[in-house]
């Protein structure tokens, strides 16, 4: 199954609610911090919601 590496590159400061939330359930909490989540429907529309704010690289494993 593919993973997704997902990093925080743009800061929360300023943002909506939605969005802190979004990225948050993500797993990301500090700007560079990269989580890998697997590729799924549900993580792929969160990651589209914040696309502005975090980078997406596919990884194996």
């Amino acid at each position: 199954m593919a993973k997704l590496q997902i990093t925080l590159v743009r800061s929360l400061i300023g943002r909506n609610e939605k969005q802190r939330a979004t990225v948050q359930a993500l797993g990301l909490r500090k700007l560079h911090q990269s989580v890998v989540q697997n590729d799924s429907p549900a993580i792929r529309g969160m990651v589209n919601h914040v696309s502005h704010l975090v980078k997406i690289e596919e990884v194996q494993g």
